[in-house]
Formats: C-alpha cells, sequence, structure tokens
C-alpha cells in the first residue's frame, strides 16, 4: 500500500527541476507511505514517477519502488497490493522469468514485458492504482482496479501530466493552476461526495474504477476500460444460476472463503474492522476459519447507545474467539476530528461517517497494519433501506393512485420528524428504529414519486435542485445516468444496486475508507468486493437476492453457519454520529464561522441567503436538512483549507487556527 505520483514534461524540463517537482509531490503522500520513497527520472522523455511505501509484502529494500523491469522498457508505480501474483508469478517462471525479490509490484512490471500492458492489468484480482512508463512506445499508462478501491487522479495542462493518489500531490507541481468546477460543487451538494470521473477542479480528473487511460507522446489521452460491471451485470441476468438454495450458499461461502484467505497474506500484524453486523462477521467467521491462531478484531464504542455497536461486535467476537479490542471513544474525541477532515480529504466530501472511520482506523493501527473490512455487502446483497423500501413500500404504494399517494404523504409530513423520534423514545430499545422521524419523511418522498427511478434519485439526493444554491453552475452527471437500464435491468432494484456500485460505492464509501485509513498509514483491504465474487452475485436469480424474503438472505446463510442468527439479528444501525446535535452545540462555533457572510461570499460561489436560509430553518429545529448543512460546511472548510488564497473573514482565521 502507498501514495503514488508522476509527471511527464512533454515540451521537456532539465533534470534538476525535474527532480525537485517530483520530489515535492511525492513527499504530500508522506502518510500514505512511512517506509520508504522513492523517485524515478527518465531525463531522455521528461517523466519522473514517486512512490511514498507502506511495505506489507516483500519488505526488503527488493520490494522498492519505482521498479523498473528486468529488461528496462517498462516501469512502475503502484499502489495496492495483489492477491493472485503468486499465481501469476508462478505462470511467468514456467516462461523463463527470472525475479529478483518477492513482491507483486515485480510480477505485474514483469507481466507487462510477457503479456503486455492491459492484458497484464485484466488477470490482476486486487486493490489498485497503477503507473507505467512503457519506454518504447513512450506512452504512459495509467490504471485502476475494477471497483475503485484505490484512487488515482490525472489531468493535463497543455504539455504537462500530471497524476497521484491525491489531489494535493498535484497541487504541489508549480503548473498547476486549475479552477473550480462549479457544476461538481452542484453535484457535491446533491450527492456529499464529487461523483467521478470529475473532480472538484474543471480539466482533473478521477479515473473511473475498471479505467485505463493511455497517453502517447504529442497525442490526446485514450481512455478506455479492461473491465465493464454493465456488461458483467446484464450477461449475469442473461445466466443466472440454476442451483437450489442450498447449493449457492455453498458456492458463495467457498468463493468468500477464498477471497478472505487472500486478503491474509500479510508480512505484518493484520487485524479486521468487526461491528457486528453481517458484513464485518461474515469476514471475521471466514478469517477465524483460515487461521491457526485468533484474529485480531476492532470496534469503537460511543457513550451515546444510538450510535454504539460495540456490545454486539464483542458478542459474535466471544462465539468466534477472536482476539478483540473494543476502543472507547468519547464525544469530544470523535469532535476533535472535525478540524482534520478538509485536510484529510482534498476534495470536498461530506459522509458523516467519515468521522468514526478515521478514529477506528487511527486506533486499529497502534496495534496492526493491515485491516479487513465488510464494506460492499449493502450493494452486492440488497442491504440498503431503500432497496427493501421499494419492494415492501413501492411496489405495493404504486397500486394507488399518485393523487392518494400524495396525500397521505403530505399527511406524513405534517409530523416534524423530532416528534417522530420523540415518540420513539417509548419503544423499547431492541425494537426501536434509528432515525424513525428522518426515515418516515423519507416514506413520505417514496409516496409522492412518480415513478420508482424518480424516487431513487430524490432518496439520494441531499438537495433536488443545487443549482439553485450555486452561482453559473450546471450539474456535472455521471455517464451511467445516460444508460437505458431498464433494458438489461428490468428489477428496480436490481438497478438501484448497479448505480450505486457506479457512483456511491466508489465515490463515498471506498473514498471514506481510502482517506481515512490511508491517513494513518493502515492498509484496508474488502474481501467482499472481489471481482470474482461481483461477477458471481450478478448470476444469482432475482428472487435470490433483489426480491429476497430478507436483506442480504444469501450472505446471512453463510453467517448463520459461524453465527448464531441471535448475535446479529437486529435492525440496520450504519456508522454514524449525532451530527445535528453537535451543529447545535459543541460545533456551533465552528459552524457559525463558516455560514457567515462574509465566508459563504468568499470566491462568489454560492447563492449566499439562500444558505444563510438553510441554516436558519436547521438552528429553528428543522432536522430534515443538516445532511445537506453539513454538506455545506465541509465545502467551506475545504475551500478555505485548499481554495481560497486569502479570506479577511476573522471568523475564517479562527477555523484556520483549528488545523494548527
Amino acid at each position: 500500500m502507498c501514495g503514488i505520483s508522476g509527471i511527464w514534461e512533454r515540451n521537456g524540463c532539465s533534470l534538476q527541476d525535474l527532480k525537485r517537482r517530483a520530489s515535492a509531490m511525492t513527499q504530500t503522500l508522506s502518510h500514505r507511505g512511512p517506509d520508504d520513497s522513492g523517485v524515478w527520472l527518465s531525463e531522455q522523455a521528461s517523466v519522473a514517477f514517486g512512490q511514498r511505501r507502506l511495505a506489507i509484502i516483500d519488505l526488503s529494500p527488493m520490494g522498492h519502488q519505482p521498479m523498473v523491469s528486468a529488461n528496462g522498457q517498462y516501469t512502475i508505480t503502484f499502489n495496492g497490493e495483489i492477491y493472485n501474483f503468486r499465481e501469476l508469478r508462478s505462470e511467468l517462471e514456467r516462461r523463463g522469468v527470472r525475479f529478483r525479490g518477492h513482491s507483486d509490484t515485480e510480477v505485474i512490471v514483469e507481466g507487462f514485458v510477457q503479456w503486455g500492458l492491459k492484458s497484464t492489468i485484466a488477470r490482476l484480482n486486487g486493490m489498485f492504482a497503477i503507473a507505467a512508463w512503457d519506454a518504447g512506445e513512450r506512452q504512459l499508462f495509467l490504471a485502476r482496479d475494477r471497483m475503485g478501491e484505490k484512487p488515482l487522479y490525472w489531468a493535463i495542462f497543455d504539455g504537462l501530466v500530471l497524476f497521484g493518489s491525491e489531489l494535493k500531490a498535484l497541487r504541489a507541481h508549480p503548473g498547476w493552476k486549475p479552477s473550480l468546477n462549479r457544476g461538481a460543487i452542484a453535484a457535491f451538494l446533491r450527492h456529499a461526495y464529487v461523483p467521478g470521473p470529475f473532480t472538484i477542479y474543471e480539466d482533473v480528473y478521477k479515473l473511473p474504477p475498471a479505467g485505463f487511460v493511455k497517453i502517447a507522446s504529442g497525442g490526446g489521452p485514450e481512455v478506455g476500460a479492461y473491465w465493464d460491471l454493465a456488461g458483467v451485470a446484464s450477461h449475469g441476468q442473461r445466466n443466472t444460476l440454476r442451483s437450489d438454495e442450498e447449493g449457492l450458499v455453498d458456492d458463495l461461502e467457498a468463493l468468500l472463503y477464498d477471497a478472505v484467505s487472500r486478503r491474509m497474506i500479510a508480512d505484518v500484524p493484520l487485524g479486521a474492522f468487526l461491528s457486528g453486523g453481517y458484513d464485518s462477521s461474515t469476514v471475521v467467521a471466514l478469517m477465524q476459519k483460515a487461521s491457526l491462531r485468533p484474529v485480531r478484531t476492532f470496534t469503537i464504542s460511543f457513550e451515546n447507545p444510538a450510535f454504539d455497536e460495540a456490545k454486539h461486535a464483542e458478542a459474535v467476537a466471544r462465539h468466534l474467539g477472536t482476539d478483540h479490542t473494543t476502543f472507547p471513544v468519547s464525544g469530544a474525541d470523535a469532535l476533535d476530528v472535525v478540524p482534520k477532515l478538509a485536510e484529510m480529504y482534498d476534495e470536498p466530501f461530506a459522509d458523516p461517517s467519515q468521522i468514526p472511520t478515521h478514529i477506528v482506523s487511527a486506533l486499529t493501527r497502534k496495534r496492526v497494519t493491515v485491516a479487513l473490512s465488510g464494506d460492499g455487502g449493502d450493494e452486492l446483497f440488497s442491504g440498503y433501506h431503500r432497496y427493501r423500501w421499494t419492494e415492501n413500500v413501492w411496489r405495493p404504494g404504486a397500486k394507488m393512485p399518485l393523487a392518494l399517494r400524495r396525500l397521505v404523504s403530505s399527511s406524513i409530513r405534517t409530523v416534524p420528524p423530532s416528534t417522530y423520534n420523540s415518540i420513539a423514545r417509548y419503544v423499547p430499545y431492541f425494537r426501536r428504529v434509528p432515525q424513525v422521524g428522518q426515515k418516515a419523511h423519507r416514506l413520505a418522498q417514496i409516496l409522492s414519486d412518480s415513478s420508482v427511478d424518480s424516487m431513487y434519485y430524490h432518496n439520494i439526493s441531499h438537495h433536488q435542485d443545487p443549482e439553485i444554491l450555486v452561482k453559473g453552475s450546471q450539474e456535472v452527471r455521471t455517464a451511467c445516468w445516460g444508460q437505458d437500464l431498464k433494458v438489461f435491468l428490468p428489477d428496480p432494484v436490481d438497478r438501484m444496486r448497479y448505480l450505486d456500485m457506479c457512483t456511491y460505492l466508489p465515490d463515498d464509501i471506498l473514498t471514506k475508507v481510502d482517506r481515512a485509513s490511508m491517513a494513518v498509514a493502515l492498509e484496508v483491504r474488502v474481501p467482499l468486493l472481489d471481482h470474482r465474487v461481483v461477477e458471481w452475485m450478478w448470476k444469482l436469480p432475482t428472487f435470490q437476492n433483489a426480491r429476497a424474503p430478507r436483506p442480504k438472505h444469501l450472505l446471512r446463510r453463510v453467517l448463520a453457519r459461524h453465527v448464531p442468527d441471535r448475535l446479529v439479528e437486529r435492525p440496520k444501525m450504519g456508522f454514524g454520529v449525532p451530527l445535528a446535535d453537535w451543529l447545535r452545540g459543541p460545533l456551533r462555533d465552528w459552524a457559525e464561522d463558516l455560514m457567515n457572510e462574509a465566508c459563504l461570499s468568499a470566491g462568489d460561489i454560492f447563492y449566499v441567503e439562500a444558505i444563510r436560509s438553510l441554516w436558519a430553518e436547521f438552528l429553528s429545529g428543522d432536522n430534515e436538512r443538516y445532511f445537506l448543512i453539513w454538506n455545506v460546511l465541509m465545502f467551506q472548510a475545504w475551500h478555505h483549507r485548499w481554495g481560497v488564497a486569502s479570506v479577511a473573514d476573522t471568523g475564517t482565521r479562527r477555523f484556520a487556527s483549528l488545523l494548527n
């Protein structure tokens, strides 16, 4: 696991300047790789690669990067882990390749020589962001893993090509002069993340999951993909599995066991996050099955029982016999993370679970260097509430006339979310639905929508028309929205899951995990997103997944072989924090500083009165918009850290002091 960066000065550059610039870019990523650093230079081509290394496999100097192939044709800088590198190494050895070390990096770069760039990438099972220089063809090649676990940003400014694991690496080059992308700001206010392939800057891009870019001397970029999720989903729907349910459970367990086992290979201490939910519990159960000694597991406990999963995790850990650690976390501990977020996420990012994710990562890093997580289970196995609501609310509700549905919707909305939440306090804890008020209003929104697809879009939007908040904006849309999904995904839940895998999963969930963990040099591996699991899952009959009798039905069946249902059977909780209470309480002064008129006016980005009105409504007790408020605050915090050269407002200076 590493941080990578690179430059191609296609108009030429002195070797001294090239080295200085590459070193500066690489140094910005030191948090991702504290164990080693390297810079490679091609004076002839004015190309430089940099890498900061977190040593996981082959801790010797033979794993040093950037790395050059034995024949000198290819140079690679690589972030990630390849889980099938041993099989690929054996295949290359049968072709006569002799290896100097034992790293997966060397397998990749020698694979380029034998199989070519794209063919080698397509053979990899892993999480990765890869940059390669082909000296023979004089071209730069960038590639990213299939599901988007590892990030890679790139840009071309006239004759300058830049890439890096994080935007801060690109910013370190003196040729960096991009402008803000106002359409991306609008999209951020809708989603709480900037959807790929766009970034917060004009002409700077995220490489999409399973994407590659080839840039030749004197030519423009050739952008493509070596694996296609739409093709996988379409093929799977046409070739569904015919096994009975018991056979499907057997196959899924075997596939997950192999995916988990491969991700346990490391030359450093390894453990797992454990929340006590289905996803993380399944991963840990299979880890323990594959291990000869107790697996190290970690969770955090909160003072507020509405957000605390520790006791559930501890019960699962006791049953499985893991070496479990619970880290108690106070509200003050969580609040201490907030001023660090703009630095950590050097693009606006506003999923509030970024806070506990960073805390558990930082505490876990004190004990291990690698942790497995259960991310991806909701998207693969239909775990989100919106999927269930489509089945249980939309389908029966759609039989009602739209006018009647909208009348019911209006009735629900007459009661504010806070009132529903107050009533819920009288319900026994084990039967209580978390955030019932917000969910009641979400139900009202579902009933009022005219189609299931518009219902999904409303459900994932924190604002239905964010262009009215951002001056001069035309909201960017992701490429997957242009596909005619009903043709190959007629089931609405399957369409939702596909869209979530294209957008929410890589741009929110995996971005959150990468930044929160790599900020403290913790490698997080995600076995449920092994591409073989993804391909198998899309072959499931609809009644075994999207329309299964309960969420994550087959995954639960696998887990039940290792953990009793009673230990994991409970309402879905999520990984949250009491954000609305914080913004009205201990974070009130911080938020007021960022929401005052002078701060909001910086850069002439927002319609200030519209934002101020939302803030006033929230302070008066309207909890419906607190996620949107958090989006604005996270943009403001980011803007004053990265996007504004100077701001005179004293409140901004006070905020900046929190970062030091």
